[in-house]
């Protein structure tokens, strides 16, 4: 995870896991995974695929341990830490010729911006709105300005992403990574150039997709809020608000 800022306080285990850089399995009472997982779980996903890093043998064996009830979790290793795309390519064989869902794990959704984005069966993203995600208090608006911005059509499709904008709209639309994929996504993760980051990213095969093979994407409209675990400061923001939600996994 980023760096301490100041008012940040972690038990020995969070900082245990902090300094692994494993976000997802950060102790919220139980890995924070779970909640996220329990959500997938209660929108409908029962087929799980959790996208791994070589040395990520912690979340496999937490997981094999655990033997869920409601989900069928499976794995898939990025040889390489080369972006979104490119671990979206790890998990081809997974997918196979369905469309799935992609979400971030360090991310938790509302079960029904999960569901309606399910229920859409093609290609499409959440689009959260701006004054949804600053109402609670979850993000701020300084937060904001590192998350994506979706311009639509007036169809409602998406016709390209914004990254970070240095002013966002008060009626701007949000990605937070939340997708709906069919195997067409696929020919663009492969086609598209690494980033100046040197990383092969997903809005990047998307705005592919679009631009070269006429992809329509839905922007699934949703107001409400979004629980983002990127720095050791969302940790005591983030404890507060799962405090007491049901896991059932």
């Amino acid at each position: 995870m980023r760096a301490t800022l100041s008012g940040s306080s972690l038990t020995a285990k969070q900082e245990e896991i902090a300094a692994r850089g494993i976000k997802a399995m950060m102790p919220i009472g139980r890995p924070f995974l779970d909640y996220s997982l329990s959500a997938l779980a209660d929108a409908g996903c029962t087929e799980i695929c959790l996208i791994i890093g070589r040395e990520h043998d912690l979340i496999r064996n937490y997981y094999q341990a655990l033997r869920p009830k409601r989900l069928h979790i499976c794995f898939a290793v990025q040889q390489q830490p080369l972006g979104t795309a490119d671990a979206l390519r790890a998990a081809r064989e997974f997918t196979g010729s369905d469309s799935f869902l992609v979400v971030n794990s360090d991310n938790y959704y509302p079960v029904d911006a999960l569901r309606k984005l399910r229920e859409l069966g093609g290609s499409g993203v959440i689009g959260f709105e701006r004054s949804g995600l600053l109402q609670s208090g979850a993000i701020d608006e300084e937060r904001l300005q590192a998350y994506a911005v979706l311009q639509t059509d007036a169809n409602g499709h998406l016709r390209g992403i914004e990254e970070k904008p240095a002013r966002v709209e008060a009626d701007a639309l949000i990605s937070m990574n939340s997708w709906s994929f069919t195997p067409a996504i696929y020919g663009p993760c492969e086609a598209i150039e690494p980033s100046f980051r040197g990383e092969y990213e997903i809005p990047a095969a998307v705005q592919y997709a679009i631009d070269n093979l006429g992809e329509p994407f839905q922007v699934i409209r949703y107001r409400g809020e979004v629980l983002d675990l990127s720095t050791r400061a969302d940790v005591a923001n983030v404890e507060r608000r799962l405090a007491g939600r049901s896991v059932q996994l």
